[in-house]
């Protein structure tokens, strides 16, 4: 599975592929022909007729697929039962609360947010996706996604292959609950990486901190391929459609992006300072003590841990050698509740955060595979094999 090396004769991740394949098929099932013409996709494949699986978002746009609002309760029910067999039970839980977060931003903002939908941050606005047909054997996969969840996954000759990009968000980021306790969902993400960057000597933290200010979203946006030379992508780039056909709420969009933009600061320098690079960036974990070190993997497992444990690739960096690839860079104060922005990097492991909008009260995260986000690499090996 991806960052992780397993191949298809696995048996976790055969496993997991069989609770995918048993759950997809029972929702699919239960659709009916004009839910089915929406909710099943292309198979996967090395060529064009995939590119559309292969586009994901983490705005609220359209991700493609059939919403929560097309389905009736029991078949809304089928849909968490599939996207559950993706997740960890911490996993969907988070999942589950970024979905409810969309009522407590709906009122942040006052009821009036619209883009270009009737809700413009609406609950019931979740798409699933199945590609292919559901089974043992051949491709499939399946999508998951709305506004701050993106999940893909890719199943191989029964077994899973693929599960990134993986994406989950948070606005607001801290919200208050009774009695003074705080709902945070992404708080490990976030106050572990710093607690790693706060605890660096003055000589590794120089090196770790890129810039004193962070950028204003993820540095590799919600692009196919991660390739060198990424750069922030504008708010308004990360939709669906170019514009809106209303054009009151397509200036609306473009003022926010334009705002969000403009209280980053960035300039080309700074842009170029944390632009994705193929060698990272930032210090290695060969680099740090004991107590960072054990820092560092919790930190990862913040990401790894998203997916069921037996397929989760975190035990990977149980090896010291592979920790050791890891990389750490950070972007703006480290004080909290100031804006910042970080990545891990290594070998087949990207991680990305970002706290910067709404006053550091919107977060980004997403795990990726620069070499085989959804499975592409499996694909071609697939296609060489049996087209070759």
């Amino acid at each position: 599975m991806t960052a992780a090396g397993t191949g298809t004769d696995d048996v976790p991740a055969r496993d997991v592929a069989a609770r995918m394949a048993e759950a997809a098929g029972a929702w699919v099932d239960g659709l009916d022909a004009e839910q089915r013409r929406i909710a099943v996709g292309a198979a996967p494949g090395d060529d064009p007729s995939d590119a559309e699986r292969r586009r994901w978002f983490y705005t609220p746009t359209d991700h493609g697929g059939l919403t929560f609002h097309a389905q009736r309760p029991a078949q809304q029910r089928a849909a968490m039962r599939l996207v559950a067999t993706g997740l960890s039970t911490p996993g969907y839980v988070t999942v589950a609360t970024v979905v409810g977060l969309e009522n407590v931003l709906d009122q942040v903002e006052g009821f009036v947010t619209r883009f270009d939908r009737e809700r413009g941050r609406d609950p019931g606005l979740y798409y699933l996706r199945v590609f292919g047909e559901p089974g043992a054997g051949g491709m499939w996969g399946w999508r998951f996604g709305g506004h701050h969840v993106s999940l893909n996954n890719l199943v191989v000759d029964g077994a899973l292959v693929s599960t990134t990009p993986c994406f989950l968000g948070a606005d607001p980021a801290t919200s208050p609950l009774l009695g003074g306790a705080v709902n945070r969902p992404l708080a490990r993400v976030e106050d572990l990486a710093r607690d790693l960057v706060r605890s660096l000597p003055p000589e590794l933290a120089a090196r770790a901190v890129l810039l004193p200010k962070a950028p204003s979203d993820l540095v590799t946006a919600n692009r196919t391929v991660v390739s060198p030379g990424d750069r922030v992508i504008p708010l308004a780039g990360i939709w669906r459609d170019e514009r809106f056909p209303d054009a009151g709420e397509q200036a609306r969009l473009q003022a926010l992006s334009d705002a969000i933009d403009d209280a980053a600061g960035y300039e080309d320098d700074d842009h170029a300072a944390v632009e994705y690079t193929a060698e990272p960036r930032g210090v290695p974990a060969s680099e740090l003590d004991a107590e960072q070190r054990g820092m560092l993997r919790a930190l990862l497992g913040t990401y790894l841990d998203r997916v069921p444990p037996e397929v989760s690739p975190v035990r990977r960096y149980d090896d010291e050698a592979a920790l050791d690839a890891v990389h750490v860079a950070w972007a703006g104060p480290t004080t909290p509740g100031e804006p910042h922005y970080y990545r891990l990097q290594g070998p087949r492991l990207l991680a990305e955060w970002d706290n910067t909008q709404r006053g550091a009260n919107h977060a980004h995260s997403v795990w990726r595979d620069p070499g085989s986000d959804f499975g592409l690499d499996v694909l071609a090996r697939h296609r060489a094999a049996h087209h070759g």
